[in-house]
């Protein structure tokens, strides 16, 4: 159990924080959702309050590549029901203005970050691969938290998966805040 889980709508946010916003944090703020979403409402206004603060915020690739792949299979799901592979719909003519909207939306999200390493010369692979190998870890979460730990960063994420991890998390999901 991490007990270093705050609610986010709770902390005080500094241009000292050095954050690490999870794709899922991205995804709400920059791929559509219904109406009324309150947790999209949620972390748009914390998204603000980083940004008057002057947080640090911290990117790497991990992250930027579960965003693309994740909208993109998304628009799939939604805009091509009549396609049934997505590989056919990524080389379809469909794609091309949804490509164009991820791109835009990544371009906008380096606009407010820092690019960092993912640390992969220095992840401890055979460690990582037995957790893993349980079934009971996201490999991609894992990284994440070897990047949060390398680089002394907060988490700011809306997945209950690191609800077992020793790191610093900021979050609005009540399973992550209970015990």
């Amino acid at each position: 159990m991490n007990h270093n889980v705050i609610a986010v709508r709770q902390h005080s946010f500094t241009s000292k924080d050095k954050l690490f916003l999870d794709a899922n944090i991205w995804f709400y703020l920059y791929v559509l959702h219904g109406p009324g979403d309150s947790t999209v409402q949620t972390y748009s206004s914390v998204f603000n309050r980083i940004l008057k603060a002057q947080s640090k915020i911290y990117i790497d690739v991990l992250v930027v590549s579960e965003f693309i792949n994740a909208y993109a299979r998304r628009a799939w799901k939604l805009v091509a029901q009549h396609i049934k592979d997505f590989k056919t719909f990524r080389n379809n003519v469909d794609f091309k203005p949804v490509a164009q909207d991820i791109a835009a939306a990544v371009k906008q999200i380096m606009k407010h970050c820092l690019p960092v390493e993912s640390c992969f010369t220095t992840l401890k692979m055979n460690e990582l691969l037995t957790d893993y190998d349980t079934g009971n870890f996201d490999f991609n979460d894992q990284v994440i938290t070897e990047i949060c730990k390398s680089n002394g960063f907060t988490l700011i994420t809306n997945d209950s998966d690191f609800k077992t991890q020793e790191i610093s998390i900021l979050t609005a999901n009540q399973s992550l805040l209970t015990n």
